[in-house]
């Protein structure tokens, strides 16, 4: 019975080592991700940091995040914003580029409308977008 303890306890720490791992895995991205995205700070500070995370790895992580942690927090929300106003901007262009009968209706009244084309010509353009 004692050998399966020593066991159980075995794998449980060997999943807290994992878990361990995998978490400051995940900071290490994060904090690199935000040494690099930061534009106000030198490249030798950059430099500084990234030894100093590789030498004392836990260490410096913890001293990141508490030194640095609004400031990557707001560099990430705009980080997101960006993303979504790109996202929202391709999916304006996209919606807005599709030449259905509609707008090419609403575009050749426009046409006319500015002296380009005559009546006849919008008719011909009309009839043209409906079939």
């Amino acid at each position: 019975m004692s050998e399966y303890l020593s066991n159980f306890w075995d794998v449980i720490w060997t999943v807290f080592l994992i878990f361990a791992f995998v978490a400051y895995f995940m900071i290490l991205i994060s904090v690199i991700t935000d040494l690099f995205r930061d534009r106000a700070l030198n490249g030798w500070y950059k430099a500084l940091w990234v030894i100093f995370l590789v030498f004392l790895p836990y260490l410096a992580a913890l001293v990141y995040l508490i030194a640095r942690g609004r400031g990557m927090a707001e560099r990430q929300h705009e980080a997101a914003l960006r993303s979504q106003e790109a996202a929202n901007a391709y999916i304006r262009e996209a919606a807005g580029s599709a030449s259905g009968p509609a707008s090419e209706i609403q575009h050749a009244k426009s046409l006319l409308d500015s002296g380009v084309i005559s009546a006849e010509e919008f008719a011909r353009l009309k009839a043209k977008a409906l079939a």
